[in-house]
């Protein structure tokens, strides 16, 4: 990287700092986590990427930082589960295709994060919610479909035994999220993670407690290759 242009890379806007370069070397747009920061910095951030005619995509959302970006920009796309907000003036060209599959209803606002974050990122997205071990009939009427995917987001709390039993039935990478979702023994979430974190299934990732975005954003760096790849055999 040339140190004479490193303000190609970044726009510093006082205490922010804009990755400016990161669509090109991730294919994917920047992620403004919301979360902490004032509304009225997130609103110049905004303005910053409408302004340059470029997407943005904003994750953990409160609801009145959402009412106040709605205001200024109302095509602006909300998604209250999963409190992300997207922005774009061109379609976002989606391919491929991601499973994202929840246990329970109550996984919903990180499974929905998850989803989101993939269709943003470019791919095709199928959800199956409220699948989890209780009923393993519901998993299982649904896994012709989960074969399909080039990529697999398991999101599950309590004792976050999905991913094990759907990394069993597969030959697809799983991307396993453990949930805050339990009673006082899942420890907020702990219980689940150490579940993933010792499967016995292989070809099982595993992601923070509620990070729906950072297990999203891998499938869909996962469902590119696949899809890349596929291409490329059939142009040869």
């Amino acid at each position: 990287m040339n140190q004479n242009h490193l303000n190609d890379y970044y726009q510093d806007l006082e205490h922010i700092c804009i990755d400016a370069h990161r669509q090109k070397r991730c294919l994917a747009p920047e992620t403004i986590y919301c979360a902490e920061k004032t509304t009225e910095d997130i609103l110049t951030i905004v303005k910053h990427f409408t302004d340059q005619n470029k997407i943005f995509f904003g994750t953990r959302v409160s609801s009145k930082t959402a009412d106040k970006i709605l205001a200024i920009y109302p095509n602006a796309q909300h998604n209250p589960i999963a409190r992300t907000i997207i922005i774009h003036n061109q379609p976002i060209q989606q391919s491929g295709l991601i499973a994202i599959i929840s246990a329970g209803a109550s996984d919903r606002p990180v499974f929905e994060e998850a989803a989101v974050t993939a269709e943003v990122t470019g791919s095709k997205v199928i959800r199956i919610s409220d699948c989890g071990v209780a009923g393993l009939h519901r998993i299982l009427a649904k896994i012709n479909q989960i074969k399909q995917a080039n990529a697999v987001v398991v999101v599950a709390g309590m004792d976050g035994a999905l991913p094990s039993v759907i990394g069993g039935l597969i030959d697809t990478p799983v991307i396993a999220v453990p949930t805050s979702v339990g009673y006082g023994a899942s420890f907020n979430g702990l219980a689940p993670l150490l579940s993933m974190l010792n499967s016995c299934a292989a070809g099982i990732s595993v992601v923070n407690i509620d990070n729906g975005f950072g297990a999203g954003y891998q499938a869909s760096m996962i469902n590119k290759k696949v899809v890349d790849a596929y291409a490329q055999s059939n142009n040869q």
